[in-house]
Parts: C-alpha cells; sequence; structure tokens
C-alpha cells in the first residue's frame, strides 16, 4: 500500500513526525523517488542530530541504491554544508533535517546540482508522486555508498567571504541550541581572531535546553544574558540545522533579519558595485533605501527561498535577503547561508571599531510590528475586506496583498499550509504602528483569533 505523503510534502521541503507521519519505509521510497527523478548517477545525503536521523538517512540511500544511483554520505552537516557540497561537486541533494521543528519532527530539504533549489513547483510534487506510486523496479547492480568529509573545504568556503588577516580581536558568544551550528560555526570561528563564548554546543538531537527556533525572542534569552555577562561585542543565534542566523548586539538587543540584510549588502556592495541585491516584500523600507544608498540595485520578490533564488540567478543579484534569517549569496551557488552571513557581519563590526549598536544605528529608520498569525476561516476574503477598507493606498498583490502609504505599509498573506493570514506592518513612529496593526487585525479576526 503506497503511504500518504500529503501531510508530509509542503511548499518547499518535506515534515513530519517520527515515524506517525515519517518511518523508514517513508524515506526509503522517497530516496528512490528522489534519485529517479534526478537521473544523477549519485546523489548527496546529509543530516542533522535528531534522535531519528541516522536511521532514515540509512533509508534514504537504501531507496536510492536500490534503483542503481549511488550515495555519498556526507554524515552530520548543517544545511548550508549540503549546499556547498551539491554546488562544489554538481550532485543533487538531501538534507535529511527538521530545521527547527520539534525533536519528534523530521524532514528533508532537496536540491539539484549546483544547489538549485527544488519546491512545490520545481519537481517536489513529482517527487511525491513517485514516492506515492508503485515499487520501483531493483536495478540489476545496485548503488555504491562513500563516504565523505567536507567540512575543512566548507570552512575554507566560508573564510573567503572576509579578510580575516584584517580582523580585529573581537569577543562573540554564539547560542547553537544543541543543532548543527555546533558542528561548523565552531570550525570557521576558530580561524578567526575571535574570543568564543559557545552556549550549549553539544550536537543532542532532543534540544534540551530551548527550541533551536532563534526567531522567536523567548529563545535568545540565555544569549543575551550571556552577551551582558561576558561583555561581548556579539551574540550570534543559529537555528537546528544552521541555515538561519540571528543577531544580538553589545546591548543584549535582537536584530531584525532586515537591519542584517541591509548590513550584508552594504558590505557587499563595496565588492561589487552597482550590482543587484534581492529582499523579499516584507523586509524593511530600509532595505532597499540602503541598496539604493550604496549604488546597488534592489529586486523585490516574494517571501520564500525558491523565489529568491531563482530571481537571484535571473539577475545576478550578489546577495538575496530575508526578514525571516535567511540570507544567500551569489558566490555560494546562489544558496542561503547563516554561517557566511554571521562572518560578513563580524568583520563589517571588525572594520567599523564602533559598537555593533552603533554601526547598526543608520538602520534602525521604522518601527515593524513582526509576523503576526492569526487563524482565520476564509483568508481570500479577509484579505479581500483589507484590500477595500485600503482602497486609497498604493495596492501590490506578488504575495498576497501589500498596501503602502507614506509613513507605514503592511503586508497580509496566506500560509501555503495552514489556515492562517500572516501580518506585517511597519511605520514611522511607533504610536502610528500600533494604530495601523490594531486596525488591520480587527479586519482580519472578525471571524478568527491569534496564534
Amino acid at each position: 500500500m503506497s503511504p500518504d505523503l500529503d501531510r508530509i510534502f509542503k511548499a518547499y521541503d518535506v515534515r513530519g513526525v517520527v515515524p506517525d507521519e515519517l518511518d523508514v519505509d517513508t524515506a526509503r521510497r522517497i530516496g528512490a523517488a528522489f534519485a529517479s527523478w534526478t537521473g544523477a548517477p549519485r546523489i548527496l545525503i546529509g543530516r542533522d542530530c535528531r534522535l531519528s536521523s541516522p536511521d532514515l538517512a540509512a533509508a534514504l540511500a537504501e531507496g536510492a541504491t536500490a534503483i542503481g544511483a549511488g550515495v555519498t554520505d556526507l554524515g552530520l552537516a548543517s544545511t548550508d554544508l549540503l549546499y556547498f557540497a551539491s554546488g562544489s561537486l554538481s550532485l543533487p541533494g538531501i538534507m535529511l533535517t527538521a530545521s527547527h521543528n520539534p525533536p519528534n519532527y523530521n524532514g528533508m530539504k532537496f536540491c539539484l546540482a549546483g544547489a538549485r533549489p527544488v519546491g512545490q513547483d520545481t519537481g517536489l510534487e513529482d517527487i511525491r508522486a513517485l514516492a506515492a506510486g508503485p515499487e520501483p523496479v531493483p536495478a540489476a547492480a545496485p548503488g555504491s555508498v562513500e563516504h565523505r568529509d567536507l567540512l575543512d573545504e566548507y570552512v575554507e568556503h566560508v573564510l573567503t567571504f572576509v579578510d580575516v588577516d584584517a580582523m580585529r580581536p573581537l569577543s562573540v558568544v554564539i547560542d547553537t541550541a544543541n543543532g548543527m551550528g555546533g558542528l561548523v560555526a565552531p570550525a570557521v570561528l576558530a580561524r578567526l581572531p575571535v574570543k568564543v563564548q559557545h552556549l550549549f554546543p553539544e550536537l543532542d538531537g532532543t534540544f534540551p535546553n530551548h527550541p533551536a527556533d532563534p526567531i522567536d525572542p523567548a529563545n535568545q534569552r540565555d544569549l543575551k544574558a550571556a552577551v551582558l555577562g561576558f561583555g561581548a561585542d556579539i551574540g550570534l543565534a543559529f537555528d537546528g540545522d544552521a541555515d538561519r542566523v540571528f543577531l544580538v548586539d553589545e546591548r543584549a538587543e535582537g536584530v531584525s533579519g532586515s537591519i542584517v540584510t541591509a548590513l550584508v549588502a552594504k558590505a557587499l556592495m563595496k565588492r561589487n558595485p552597482g550590482a543587484p541585491v534581492v529582499y523579499n516584500l516584507i523586509c524593511s523600507w530600509t532595505v532597499p533605501e540602503v541598496i539604493r544608498e550604496e549604488g546597488g540595485q534592489p529586486v523585490r520578490t516574494r517571501v520564500g527561498h525558491s523565489f529568491i533564488k531563482q530571481v537571484m540567478a535571473e539577475t545576478g543579484a550578489v546577495f538575496g535577503g530575508e526578514h525571516s534569517g535567511h540570507y544567500y549569496f551569489r558566490d555560494n551557488y546562489f544558496a542561503d547561508s547563516g554561517l557566511i552571513a554571521a562572518v560578513i557581519a563580524l568583520g563589517e563590526l571588525s572594520s567599523a571599531g564602533v559598537p555593533l549598536s552603533e554601526l547598526l544605528a543608520p538602520f534602525r529608520r521604522y518601527e515593524a510590528s513582526g509576523e503576526i498569525n492569526s487563524v482565520v476561516e476564509d483568508p481570500a476574503g479577509r484579505i479581500e475586506a483589507i484590500a477595500a477598507h485600503f482602497a486609497d493606498g498604493t495596492q501590490d498583490r506578488t504575495d498576497g496583498l501589500t498596501v503602502e502609504f507614506p509613513d507605514w505599509w503592511a503586508n497580509v498573506r496566506a500560509s501555503n499550509t495552514e489556515p492562517l493570514l500572516r501580518l506585517n506592518v511597519e511605520a514611522r513612529t511607533q504610536e502610528l504602528l500600533d494604530e495601523r496593526t490594531a486596525e488591520l487585525l480587527t479586519l482580519i479576526q472578525d471571524e478568527g483569533g491569534t496564534r
């Protein structure tokens, strides 16, 4: 009987509870389906430190090799290490991870050779269909499994994004939340002139200290306390598979993904004058302003890594940033890397010779709500009600609805996977932000609630 895969195949990846929704048989089927769909002679497999990852990784390899494909097993890896391997070896790959989800989850992120993304409209639906179909016919000659450790090569690659010799000493606290940042971040930071305090470095897929989800300010509490306690220059928080990073300044104040996007964009403009830079439509007004001020070309796109990467490839953009803490680099096969963004931020802090809060002050131009999720019965209907209410504003339907006025803007868009509306608001003053956020939530929540 074919498994029910609709619950675990999402817009950009696979995610589910182990073993109720994702088990070794399902993983074996997906391994065979991915290898068959790519037609590649060999695929990459990397895995995070979740307790279910070794068995699921073995099942992926079993499925792929059964139909004749070879497997290069990277072992424990961060997602951006898997992307580096895919780019440098020109092979498709599967990263076995559930990122920031709870310990009982696992999942998979897929890419084609060159770290090209695989999403719902670029092959993921085909992989699902193959995995749900009849058992594949075993190959006459099964594929082989080889093991490769690319950590050293990955570290060398990350270090190309900063002038190590020009850096001054810094004090850094990192919180890897028992996730895969504990493998890659120390290996990179050991090569820089930084003094590191490392919180929760052990790779432990039960995530015993706090969830590996740094976008939630509650999960940054330990990092903020340590930054103050050690008198550090900067704090870095990584998520479970280490493809996202969040910054904390020397005063233990969190730094939004938009401000990090502006900082990294400014740094890369120095090396790539006039280059395009991509940002998603819930980034702050600050981002396109800074890109223009630095002589670059701002390019606005939908939310989501597949859209960012596609537009970067089309425009040759040097960099792409998302408010959610994902940062993409042309010279990293257009793939995202939290650690590359962190290294660039350290380089900028080093050369500035001022505290991080002072370095970032010019980017703190507006007040933002952060993303507010509301459960609604009719997301499309709520969006139309908002469009009618703010009919005198500039409106854009690129991703949900964006309404823009001279002093504020808002975006409301439906979740791909849940009956949710996601609201982001930005304004020139806190008072205006509070007023407009309350007004929008009233329109959204006529029939629902928040969470």
